[in-house]
Formats: structure tokens, C-alpha cells, sequence
């Protein structure tokens, strides 16, 4: 009696979230070489041989990256079309720093405690992005268009969804650099002190 009751509750539970329920992201990590003997010179490292990004290429510490497919079951109902299901794919990765060979332990110290604190920035970065793909499950699974039997105008409907909440993405991560970066952020206080060897 009891196995059953707790397998409704398991069931009951799956099925009034769909959006939570079923998928996690898949997080990978690529790293890139630095090199130096100093706080200051590992510092210059990451800023010669760092990741481009963005339209100017320019080079970051470190960057989070991810690539979002979907599984999605649009179904005709009537005249209508639905979307019933969407299954995301989310692979996020993030690229770090690396010292490329062995350096002072003072140094490696400092530098441990800011390629801790980089990663966890990271992580973040990480953490809004899964966000977002959260709140595409809400905001379009069981979207519905009446009069589409060909699907098209459910598809464009959803274009417009998903551009309002890709850029409300980009805006946080901005927003949480912005802050990160300021006078006394976290990460401002982070290359301080690798560059002050603390």
C-alpha cells in the first residue's frame, strides 16, 4: 500500500511540473595554457592568450558559451496547432585558465583561490542560461495557434518568445559582469589579489 501511494505521489509530482522534470544540462570545461612566475605575469597571460569574443574579438579571462537545440512535438488539433512537448538540449561550456607549468607556491596559492573564484563567476554565467532554457519550457510548451494547420504561425509566435527572453539572458549576464567588475565586485577584488600575490 504504502509503495503505491508514494509511486502516485512520484507520478503527481512529475506531472505538474514538465517543465522541471526530465533533462539537465550537460556542462563540459576547456581550458587554456598560461604562463608565469608572478601574479602580474600570469595576469598578462590570460590577457594575451585568453578567449575571443564578441563582434570585436576581443580577449576575456574566461567565457561561457552554450549551444540549445530542441526536440519539440507540434501537433494538430482541429484547425489548431500545439505545441504538446519540447525536450531541450543544452550543452554549456566554459573555458578557463590553466597554468601551463609549475610555478612559486605562494603563487600557486593565489593563483588557486582566483581560478576558484574565475570558475564559480563562471558557473553563474552557467546558472543563467539554464534559466532561460527553463523559462522557454514555460513560455511555450502548450502554446497554442488556432486557425495554423500548417504549424507556421505557432513557429513564429514562439521566434518572438524566444528573442524577448534571449536577450533578457544576455541582459543578466551583462547586469551580473557589470557588478562583478565594478570597484570592490568580486572579481575586481579577485585579479587584486593575484596581482597583489594575497
Amino acid at each position: 500500500m504504502k509503495t503505491a501511494v508514494l509511486t502516485y505521489l512520484l507520478l503527481a509530482c512529475l506531472l505538474a511540473s514538465p517543465a522541471q522534470a526530465g533533462w539537465k544540462p550537460i556542462e563540459k570545461v576547456e581550458t587554456y595554457a598560461v604562463s608565469g612566475q608572478t601574479g602580474p605575469q600570469l595576469h598578462a597571460s590570460m590577457g594575451e592568450r585568453g578567449p575571443m569574443i564578441g563582434k570585436g574579438k576581443v580577449r576575456a579571462m574566461a567565457y561561457t558559451n552554450f549551444k540549445l537545440t530542441w526536440f519539440r512535438d507540434y501537433q494538430r488539433q482541429g484547425n489548431a496547432c500545439v505545441l504538446v512537448s519540447a525536450r531541450p538540449k543544452l550543452i554549456i561550456t566554459y573555458t578557463l585558465p590553466k597554468t601551463s607549468g609549475p610555478v612559486p607556491a605562494a603563487v600557486q596559492k593565489s593563483w588557486d583561490v582566483f581560478a576558484a573564484g574565475l570558475a564559480a563567476h563562471e558557473k553563474v554565467h552557467g546558472d543563467i542560461i539554464v534559466d532561460m532554457v527553463r523559462k522557454i519550457e514555460t513560455a511555450t510548451i502548450g502554446l497554442s495557434a488556432p486557425d495554423d494547420p500548417g504549424c507556421s504561425k505557432i513557429r513564429t509566435e514562439m521566434t518572438r518568445r524566444l528573442a524577448e527572453l534571449s536577450q533578457a539572458q544576455r541582459q543578466a549576464s551583462r547586469d551580473f559582469d557589470r557588478a562583478e567588475f565594478a570597484p570592490r565586485g568580486n572579481l575586481q577584488q579577485l585579479i587584486v589579489n593575484l596581482l597583489m600575490g594575497r
